[in-house]
């Protein structure tokens, strides 16, 4: 699997306001098919709020600002346009409460990645194409929980849920993963494991990846870039390695080491 060589998203001046609060303030960021790219920055700093643009479930404010997801713009002066749709379906969605049907199994759970090439009626009487089921099963198989296929998703750990949903990702036929926290509720063990899949698919398959991150050491252990939130504004962009203890500090104030999960656990 080849992501297109468009770039996954292109972020130019945008903002948004939730009251009185910049969420975001003239953001411009772009992020090339490949890449794996982590958004860091303390809480309130926009990462989440700039994914959500990213995607469409977010309108940016009115009067300027562009965005692009491979090409199609979905967002353009505060408006979503009619091409969100089609932009979506190559963005697999990974989200930090799993997002999973809890009374469906695992495997249904990931089938639903199916419905955006099946006729409707399909989806909803549960008659999945034969080749939509074994790639549903290889996906399972491939994240490590294909054991659990048959069991209803609010009976599996959070990490066996978050696996879920990637294999979910992987048969929808996204080109690009953009994942919200998808570790802040796992433990370290499953944290590593989420993690260390996203970087497969990305370096296997070469997947685009852009995760938002609150552990500054996973972001910096597992992503090549780094791009800084900080009161809505990119206060970094660059090598994950080129991040030192002072711009942490300017990015995060005294309280940086908070950010770092594996010197607490």
């Amino acid at each position: 699997m080849t992501a297109s060589a468009a770039a996954v998203a292109s972020v130019r001046d945008v903002s948004k306001t939730f009251g009185a609060r910049k969420a975001l303030n003239g953001v411009s960021i772009e992020v090339a098919a490949g890449e794996m790219v982590a958004l860091i920055g303390p809480s309130g700093s926009g990462k989440s709020t700039l994914l959500r643009s990213i995607t469409g479930l977010q309108n940016i404010d009115s009067g300027a600002g562009v965005i692009e997801v491979f090409g199609q713009t979905v967002q353009k002066n505060g408006r979503i346009t009619g091409q969100v749709r089609a932009a979506r379906q190559k963005l697999g969605m990974i989200f930090q409460q799993f997002n999973l049907v809890g009374r469906l199994s695992l495997f249904s759970n990931v089938m639903l990645g199916a419905l955006g090439r099946i006729p409707g009626w399909q989806g909803v009487l549960g008659v999945w194409p034969s080749a939509d089921k074994r790639q549903a099963m290889e996906a399972l198989h491939r994240v490590g929980v294909s054991e659990y296929a048959a069991q209803r998703a609010n009976t599996l750990s959070g990490g066996q849920q978050q696996r879920g949903a990637i294999a979910r990702a992987l048969v929808q036929g996204a080109q690009a993963i953009l994942a919200d926290e998808p570790v802040a509720s796992l433990d370290p063990v499953s944290a590593r494991k989420v993690m260390e899949l996203l970087v497969e698919l990305n370096k296997r398959d070469g997947l685009g990846v852009i995760v938002t991150l609150h552990q500054v050491d996973y972001a910096i252990r597992y992503c090549d870039r780094v791009i800084a939130l900080k009161a809505g504004q990119v206060v970094y962009d660059g090598p994950s390695t080129a991040l030192d203890t002072k711009q942490l500090i300017d990015i995060y104030g005294p309280e940086f080491e908070d950010a770092f999960w594996e010197t607490k656990t």
